[in-house]
């Protein structure tokens, strides 16, 4: 594939053991994000008066973004906390994972969708396979420009890939921040909105760790964002990875767009037609 929008000038950036506050921002819910073990750890926490969010300083274009994130435990009904890239304005892109609250006994929804040039309607669904509340998980969003690659502790859940040449957006062009935000959404998110937060039960907490961004950040020095010295920048999944991905979407996705006829009346995305 000839990528000539590869020779954009970045730099390249990895972020390793940086605290927190170094490289985000909160951007809302003041008094409901703190930052903890001198900046390793970021909690947000959401109760009737309010949530919170944060956002990266930096921008990427491509990259491998790891988080660790351990999920609000117990009743989190119509609670979501949301960890995602995303460009700005009205033709944006975005790369998203969302966390839909539950009730005690039962499995988060994990909820995954791709915007491209303001486009979004790519929703995938899943239950996690284990508790993602008793500690903390690795979410990773790989991002090239062959394909978003969504992995949940390595093993890949999902794999949107460029069909730029069947018609079909891809985010290549515009640099994206992290952002992340726990809020209450108890109109949609658990059951469809039947069943309400219990605010009883607040403050819920989102607890953050050990984020990775193995990434180009666009700036304007001569060093170009390319393959040269990153794994992640022709990376695609292998048989083994192809084999454990068709495991999860087995047993566990629970909603893949690309089944919804009833939603697509004129006929479904061109991507879902091709393998």
């Amino acid at each position: 594939m000839a990528l000539r929008f590869l020779l954009l000038v970045c730099s390249m950036v990895a972020i390793a053991s940086a605290g927190f506050h170094q490289n985000f921002d909160i951007t809302w819910g003041e008094g409901h994000a703190k930052f903890l073990d001198n900046g390793q750890l970021l909690t947000l926490s959401l109760d009737k008066a309010s949530g919170a969010g944060f956002q990266s300083k930096d921008e990427y274009l491509f990259g491998k973004i790891d988080m660790q994130i351990k999920l609000v435990p117990g009743n989190s009904a119509g609670t979501v906390t949301a960890y995602y890239l995303s460009s700005e304005g009205p033709a944006h892109d975005e790369i998203d994972f969302e966390f839909l609250g539950n009730l005690s006994g039962d499995p988060y929804t994990l909820h995954t969708n791709v915007f491209a040039q303001g486009k979004g309607n790519r929703e995938m669904q899943f239950k996690l396979w284990f508790d993602p509340t008793k500690q903390f998980h690795t979410y990773s969003i790989l991002w090239n420009p062959g394909h978003i690659i969504f992995m949940v502790d390595g093993t890949p859940i999902r794999d949107f890939k460029n069909l730029e040449s069947r018609g079909v957006a891809f985010p290549k062009n515009q640099p994206m921040r992290i952002y992340s935000s726990l809020w209450n959404a108890d109109d949609w998110a658990t059951r469809g909105g039947l069943v309400k937060t219990d605010w009883t039960k607040a403050p819920f907490v989102a607890s953050y760790r050990n984020f990775n961004a193995d990434a180009c950040v666009p700036a304007s020095g001569r060093s170009r964002c390319d393959s040269a010295n990153s794994g992640w920048w022709n990376q695609e999944l292998d048989s083994a990875s192809h084999a454990r991905m068709r495991w999860v979407q087995k047993n566990y996705m629970i909603y893949n767009y690309c089944n919804d006829v009833k939603r697509f009346p004129q006929g479904l995305p061109p991507e879902c037609s091709i393998a």
